[in-house]
């Protein structure tokens, strides 16, 4: 079992190419401005099976999704079952994307599922979101990234720091589903840097 957020099943906001997005629920870090704090308490959200969750990327990469990624909350609060859907994501081909608030030799040096998880992840983001050191916007500032205390680690070669996708304007994606406004992505303030997207329930 996971504690899920929330899902989109199909966006361009939340990494390279077009993505399965999860929001795990649940982070013990609560940077202050975090822009999802409804995400913080460990006990909200859905508890679903995993299962699902395969089936659910599974109908996405026949769709045409080229990855996941994995939001929160904080993954690797969970990392034994995120583990288990980053193993499941690359065994049917799809890249792993991971957003944490913790450092990347900090997850290294804990010895527990994150290992696991680590092992998995084609491109993390790493480090606690900084309110006072906001990344400015591309083409000057990194695409994705909240703050400038943030780092992408290529994990893989399964994407570059070069690849033209990484410095591309930000968007936010507004989905309809199951009688659901969901708003996902970087907002920028500019009108047409917004898409809208009306997805069908899965």
């Amino acid at each position: 079992m996971l504690r899920v957020a929330t899902i989109v099943d199909d966006t361009e906001a939340e990494g390279p190419g077009r993505r399965w997005a999860l929001w795990v629920q649940g982070c013990s870090i609560r940077c202050p401005g975090c822009c999802n704090p409804e995400m913080f308490v460990a006990d909200r959200g859905t508890a679903t099976e995993l299962a699902e969750l395969r089936a659910s990327m599974e109908r996405a990469k026949a769709a045409g999704v080229e990855g996941v990624s994995i939001l929160g909350g904080e993954p690797f609060e969970q990392a034994a079952g995120v583990a288990e859907v980053a193993r499941h994501a690359r065994r049917i081909g799809l890249t792993v994307m991971v957003y944490s608030g913790y450092l990347l030799e900090a997850l290294r040096a804990r010895g527990d599922d994150a290992a696991a998880l680590l092992a998995e992840i084609d491109l993390l983001v790493d480090g606690p979101y900084d309110r006072a050191r906001p990344e400015p916007p591309p083409p000057i500032g990194r695409r994705w990234i909240g703050s400038t205390n943030q780092t992408m680690h290529y994990l893989t070669s399964a994407y570059r720091a070069d690849d033209p996708r990484m410095h591309a304007a930000n968007t936010v994606e507004i989905h309809w589903r199951d009688g659901k406004l969901i708003v996902n992505g970087w907002p920028v303030g500019a009108a047409d840097l917004v898409r809208k997207k009306k997805t069908a329930s899965p």
